[in-house]
């Protein structure tokens, strides 16, 4: 036997030690033993002056009775008086038989790798010791079909799930049918993303499945291997052997609850980054994994009470999932001890130094009597100064940097076609829209066949429509496969009537009924468009307070803090466009400091938000206002003339100066139109003879694109522009600035003649045509802005009246808190990505909606004419809405909730320097605190509790008569301070980024396939920071009462997925209230709608603790990697 070990405790108290039961271990080394005999009074005469101690055993294998918190714990157990410890050799375990053990009044045994399970439920028969944790139903943790069944028969919620046995003795078990984004177990259907975890709970290697609308593929997870936990595979089919418990994914915001119990009363929970994520193991400046101690829940708690009764493991470790407002739990582990908490060994070693105590001290006559203790009682840092509360964060965010959208329309009559539209419901609605690669394979099968079967035609009509079935063929065939992102597949029923299938062609006068086909592919996110967002998220962090300790100099710490602890209520939400959801996940992977692949952070992190307009809306379906604006609209632009006052008047009613300024350089909107087609005419004969040059036959441009693809949407465009009557179609404007923004950025390497006259031409034309879709004159901008974005306004409403309501928001425990600025506060982050259509409509109703008024409000007149002088909402265009709460006014009066207005209009164009739009920079002084030392709502309030601003240039001197000029220097935090105010009175400019620079040096690492730069992304300009939230919300009420009847039937059916808890995809809480009927308060009703909780709200202020309160170090952060 190895070297006995005896490890003294603190004040000569009793030792714990490692060995056999003295009268059997003779044999083996009767010197070692010699202090176990006298533990057990083996000495008659000492016997006589001391009280029988109680043996407790420790029976498992080596590398956990050593492990750092066994030792911690047991040692604080050894300072109970009548207790010894006595920890089984791993040697006599594995070789001895159990009548050799050393002897114990209680046994805390548990199985691991190696561990001979079956002897020690022999010992524990032999012995009959008190069992801290049940050997028995250890079997059945270690099979994961009977931990799942235990937890169902306990009425435990867990996600729902089948079980695949691959036994030959029980056939009927094992009927898997896979199809391409779903699985059958046994006649139950799991879409993806599901899980697929093997039944043996030994076995890690479980996987998650990702649908192809998501880009597909698993992510595998594994027992933790240096940093990794994870990594993303490309494959999508399921293992075909051995045996699994297939689950639905449920999606946590990317982070998972570990719960340690000791005993039923006594849980202990910790939050760390979900394994699934990205896979990257976050790790503290000693290699540890970082978690956070979280509170859990009343019914938390009950779960935690019934997993360590059902499965009698008085100290049991289990997985919990939050999702939907629920609680799911997904594993249970057994024995398992919390690491590097302190807290936890004090409370874990107590309680069971209690319950040892308590069951065994009246049969050894040893007088005991378990100590009352006080509830610890939570105590929260209050506010000092005027600092104000960050508690809400509303940004609505265009997509990024995208590939041209394309679109091509074409009336069907085949069986074939009628057929499909059939078998996938097309019938319901009159409408159908394939997306799923397995559909998109089944209208690429129908066009080869129709082509073959044209072949020998010669009719005309036929040839247009083979012309159409070729197109139809090269798109889908392009890439080589479906990724479900980027391409669709739209029908349309046709009841006895014929559209032009495009703009140029005559009415035919077939009759009977046909289906419209659009076929849409391009608008992808490129590369670039990934950066961006991902740097866009990055620097978001930084309006986030916090961050100090080892991760000072760490921008955006706070905010990782924040969110890993529980006390970030993030949400993001994307329309069902590719390159929104992908938008959305590359800036999550920015925002929360992410690593890997984006298809796992889209399918955990970003809600698809398709549910009657909240981010979505059909462009096929206009409003008669839209639809009038466009007619009038193309009436203007189709005069072959220049404009006249009238013209002025009718198309730039508001007076806007980006409108006028483009009006000026067009003069004539039909002659500009010619010279438009000319220099696409020219620019696709530039590209033939490119072709036609060998040198350019494997020629790449960017993104994958070849010269054959580049001048098939050229050609198209081409067609499309001149109708057959002569007249431009002015519809194709923004189509054309599409392609000539994209190919000026992106492959300006290829050196086209008269590129950059085309941009500028096309940019003139399309900044009136884009903006002016949405409305000439401000009433009509008002009613087609409703129409987009009525349910949009609801929801943001709704989520400034939420905020200040905290019951359903989990904080960090209030005891592991030291260090942690403000421990009890939370935020609320909701994250709205869509597309141009949302962005102009929402900007518009702040705009024109009567928010304040201009001659009455200087800063907000500054921002019209500042939004006034924005030519383009482009890629990365943010609309950011900021709540405050100042904790030191009256919880009833207007002061107490503080709104802010922010906006930048995205990533800069080409030629943007020089007459890009000057604001004011982010949240300047206003004209109503100028006297005031600091202004109350920005960003100088926080700098307090925020020493991590690494990357802050010197302060600018500025004069105090001119507090809104500012520094526009790139690349930088700018500061402005005044003369005169205190350390305190520096205002920070948001959104460093290493990626903004001057337009002549190319980002290092940024660009991609070798022809491109990714641009840099215009800081947010505040448009107003001294609004209430009584005035916001009365504003936003006003504006949803104006919209229509139709719309608030609209409203009725969103309202009614929000209330439900059965629709994942919206996942608002079930506080939340409808969204279809006015806003009511959840305050009794003879208090304002503003009021809050008041001073002794569990949610403190962001600024510092009292000054008498000195903090230690952050015990919590993030990795700088």
């Amino acid at each position: 036997m190895s070297e006995s070990k005896q490890v003294a405790c603190d004040g000569g108290l009793p030792r714990f030690m490692i060995g056999c039961e003295n009268d059997e271990s003779k044999e083996l080394d009767d010197t070692d033993m010699r202090d176990i005999s006298r533990s057990y009074g083996e000495d008659e005469d000492e016997d006589q002056s001391m009280e029988r101690q109680i043996v407790v055993g420790i029976c498992s294998m080596m590398k956990k009775s050593n492990s750092k918190p066994m030792t911690e714990i047991l040692e604080r157990l050894c300072k109970f008086e009548y207790i010894t410890v006595v920890i089984f050799s791993e040697e006599v375990i594995l070789n001895e038989p159990v009548e050799k053990w050393p002897l114990c009044d209680c046994l805390i045994s548990f199985h691991s790798k190696g561990f001979p399970l079956d002897k020690a439920v022999s010992y524990a028969k032999l012995r009959n010791p008190l069992l801290i944790n049940d050997l028995n139903m250890q079997y059945f943790i270690q099979d994961r079909r009977q931990v799942y069944r235990i937890l169902q028969e306990e009425g435990i919620d867990l996600p729902r799930y089948a079980v695949l046995n691959r036994d030959p003795d029980r056939p009927e078990e094992c009927n898997l049918v896979e199809s391409e984004d779903h699985v059958e177990v046994n006649g139950e259907i799991f879409h993806k993303p599901f899980v697929e975890k093997p039944v043996c709970a030994e076995d890690h290697n479980v996987y998650i499945y990702y649908p192809t609308s998501a880009g597909g593929g698993s992510q595998r997870l594994f027992r933790k291997i240096g940093s990794r936990s994870s990594v993303y595979s490309p494959e999508s089919t399921v293992r075909k052997t051995g045996s699994y418990i297939y689950e639905e994914f449920m999606p946590t915001d990317g982070t998972d609850v570990k719960v340690y119990t000791v005993g039923p009363d006594y849980a202990h929970a910790e939050a760390r980054k979900s394994p699934a994520l990205d896979g990257k193991v976050e790790r503290d400046s000693e290699g540890k994994e970082i978690r956070y101690p979280v509170m859990l829940t009343a019914m938390e708690k009950l779960v935690a009470r019934k997993v360590c009764l059902a499965f009698k493991q008085t100290v049991c470790g289990f997985d919990l999932l939050r999702a939907n407002g629920h609680s799911f739990v997904c594993d249970v582990n057994g024995f398992s001890f919390v690491k590097n908490s302190m807290k936890y060994y004090d409370d874990c070693a107590k309680v069971l130094g209690n319950m040892v105590m308590r069951e065994l001290a009246p049969q050894f006559h040893i007088p005991w009597s378990i100590p009352m203790e006080a509830e610890d009682i939570p105590i929260v840092p209050t506010t000092s100064g005027t600092m104000m509360e960050l508690r809400c964060v509303i940004a609505v965010i265009r997509h990024g940097d995208r590939t041209p959208k394309q679109k091509m329309k074409m009336e069907v009559r085949n069986a074939l076609f009628f057929d499909l539209f059939e078998k996938y419901g097309g019938y319901k609605t009159g409408k159908l829209k394939l997306k799923k690669p397995k559909q998109l394979q089944e209208v690429l099968d129908i066009a080869r066949q129709l082509l073959a079967e044209l072949v020998q035609h010669n009719d005309c009509e036929i040839e247009e429509k083979k012309s159409k079935l070729e197109q139809l063929k090269t798109v889908l065939e392009m890439y080589g496969h479906f990724s479900g992102i980027n391409r669709k597949v739209q029908l349309t029923y046709l009841a006895n009537r014929q559209p032009k299938a495009s703009s140029g062609e005559e009415d035919s006068q077939k009759e009977g009924p046909s289906l419209l086909l659009v076929l849409k592919w391009g608008g992808e996110l490129t590369p670039a468009g990934r950066v961006q967002a991902e740097e866009l998220g990055r620097a978001f962090r930084c309006m986030y307070p916090g961050g100090q300790g080892d991760y000072a100099g760490f921008p955006g710490c706070g905010l990782l803090r924040l969110h890993s602890t529980y006390r970030h209520d993030l949400k993001i939400y994307a329309s069902d466009e590719g390159r929104v959801q992908m938008t959305a996940a590359a800036f999550a992977k920015g925002l929360l400091a992410l690593e890997g692949e984006l298809t796992p952070i889209l399918v955990q992190m970003v809600k698809s938000a398709n549910m009657n307009g909240l981010l979505d809306s059909d462009s096929d379906s206009l409003t008669d206002c839209q639809q009038r604006v466009k007619a009038r609209l193309h009436e203007i632009m189709q005069k072959n003339r220049d404009f006249s006052d009238e013209d002025y008047h009718k198309l730039a009613p508001t007076g806007s100066p980006s409108l006028v300024n483009s009006m000026e350089v067009i003069v004539n909107p039909v002659s500009i139109c010619d010279q438009v087609y000319t220099l696409i005419q020219s620019l696709t004969s530039q590209i033939c003879k490119r072709l036609e040059d060998p040198k350019s036959a494997n020629l790449q441009l960017y993104h994958s694109e070849t010269l054959e693809l580049m001048l098939q949407r050229w050609s198209k465009l081409e067609r499309d522009f001149r109708m057959k009557n002569g007249r431009y179609d002015i519809s194709k404007i923004p189509d054309i600035y599409d392609c000539v923004k994209y190919d000026t950025q992106h492959n300006s390497s290829l050196g086209l003649e008269d590129m950059l006259e085309l941009f500028r031409l096309s940019r003139a034309l399309a900044n009136i045509i884009i903006p002016q879709e949405y409305g000439l004159t401000k009433a009509e901008k008002l009613d087609i802005a409703s129409a987009y974005c009525l349910p949009l306004m609801k929801k943001i409403q709704l989520d400034l009246q939420r905020t200040h309501e905290d019951e359903a928001v989990n904080k960090l425990h209030p005891l592991y808190s030291r260090g942690v600025m403000s421990p009890g506060r939370h935020v609320r982050t909701r994250l709205y990505f869509t597309s141009e259509s949302h962005v102009h409509s929402l900007l518009n109703i702040f705009r024109y909606g009567g928010l304040l008024d201009e001659l009455n409000d200087e800063q907000w007149k500054q921002a019209m004419d500042y939004l006034s002088a924005v030519t383009e909402l482009n890629y990365m265009t943010q609309i950011v809405i900021m709540l405050y709460e100042d904790n030191n006014k009256d919880p009833s009066s207007e002061e107490r909730f503080h709104v802010e207005l922010h906006f930048s209009p995205g990533v800069k164009g080409c030629k943007d320097e020089d007459n890009a739009p000057m604001g004011f920079g982010f949240r300047p002084a206003s004209s109503e605190n100028h006297e005031k030392q600091t202004n109350p709502g920005s960003l100088e309030d926080l700098s307090q509790d925020e020493p991590d601003r690494a990357a802050v240039s010197e302060p600018i001197s500025i004069q105090r008569k001119s507090p809104l000029i500012r520094n526009r220097k790139a690349g930088s935090m700018e500061v402005l301070s005044e003369s005169n105010t205190s350390s305190r009175g520096a205002a920070f400019r948001i959104f460093p980024s290493t990626s903004r620079q001057s337009p002549e040096i190319k980002p290092s690492g940024l660009g991609f396939e070798g022809c491109s730069m990714v641009p840099s992304i215009y800081p947010l300009e505040t448009l107003h920071n001294s609004l209430s939230l009584k005035q916001v919300d009365e504003f936003l009420t006003g504006v949803c009462k104006n919209g229509s009847e139709t719309q608030f039937k609209r409203m009725k059916s969103l309202s009614a997925m929000f209330e439900s808890h059965a629709e994942p995809s919206i996942d608002v809480e079930s506080q939340e209230t409808p969204v279809s009927t006015p806003v009511q308060s959840s305050q009794p009703p003879d208090r304002p709608l503003w009021y809050s909780s008041g001073p002794d709200s569990s949610v403190s202020s962001a600024g510092p603790s009292s000054p008498s309160v000195t903090e230690p170090t952050s015990n919590f952060g993030f990795n700088s990697e």
